[in-house]
């Protein structure tokens, strides 16, 4: 199932929406993964989090949850960018839902109590290509500090 998932990521364009709807995890753990290693370094309260995350938006199981893990660790090794993957998620998701991705971001950035300047520059990217405004980075950080 993953190998399906990750040939239609390669695919220039979802072409309906049971497609997106389907790619959205292992695009949104992309995307975690790339703030987790934005320091060079992945802790295990940060894959744990990343579990905890998926686990909760997207209501897999464990053993699904682990395989995503596994693949998009695949995808972001061999990856050039995060541009497919945010794309992914701008035809999948609402503003509302892209807000919350970027809060669960900060909190994991901010699991370590050391928000290091590439996590937040990764995060500000991630932003930037959801088209989420600045306005929206800040108060996902503060939301994410208060949490």
């Amino acid at each position: 199932m993953l190998s399906q998932l990750l040939a239609r990521l390669r695919e220039p364009i979802a072409t309906n929406d049971e497609e997106t709807k389907e790619l959205l995890p292992l695009a949104a753990a992309v995307l975690y993964l790339e703030v987790a290693w934005a320091d060079h370094d992945i802790a295990d309260a940060e894959i744990d989090k990343i579990r905890s995350r998926l686990a909760q938006q997207f209501k897999l199981p464990a053993d699904q949850i682990e395989k995503i893990i596994d693949e998009s660790r695949a995808q972001h090794d061999a990856s050039v960018g995060i541009y497919r993957f945010t794309r992914t998620l701008n035809d999948g998701w609402d503003e509302p839902t892209k807000f919350e991705l970027l809060v669960s971001l900060w909190e994991l950035a901010l699991i370590d109590d050391d928000l290091d300047a590439f996590e937040e520059h990764t995060i500000r990217k991630i932003a930037e290509l959801l088209y989420l405004s600045h306005d929206r980075f800040i108060e996902a950080k503060i939301k994410a500090r208060r949490s």
